[in-house]
């Protein structure tokens, strides 16, 4: 499988919080799955971290790219392609950067792993 990580589920599970899905974090564990993190993600996160609207509890630094090259995780960095698939979907959603996480997994045919009830409204593949 393929998976793209939501930036909670990122967090999660490089916090190893409860909050993470059983499955989901099976599915991050296993080492047959590839794992995607996406450049859109890193840049969410110090935007919200930069604002107060997120406490990390490690540095910046070891989630980007420590927590990416120690888990395995592959950057998945954005290009025309997936801003042109933006163009196509429907305003169920208008967080600029689930968007973009959106259309980056029906691109590419990745699962987002992801608890955000506002992603079902989507055609793209999920796990919870």
């Amino acid at each position: 499988m393929r998976l793209l990580l939501d930036s909670h589920a990122l967090l999660w599970f490089c916090g190893g919080s409860a909050s993470l899905s059983v499955s989901a974090r099976a599915a991050i564990e296993d080492v047959g799955n590839e794992k995607y993190v996406s450049q859109a993600t890193a840049w969410e996160v110090a935007i919200k971290a930069s604002l107060g609207k997120l406490t990390l509890t490690v540095s910046y630094s070891e989630l980007f790219p420590g927590a990416l090259l120690t888990n395995g995780f592959l950057a998945l960095p954005s290009d025309f392609r997936h801003y042109h698939e933006l163009l196509t979907l429907p305003f169920h959603h208008r967080h600029p950067f689930d968007r973009l996480l959106i259309a980056q997994a029906r691109v590419e045919g990745l699962t987002l792993v992801s608890c955000d009830p506002h992603f079902t409204a989507y055609s793209v593949p999920l796990l919870w």
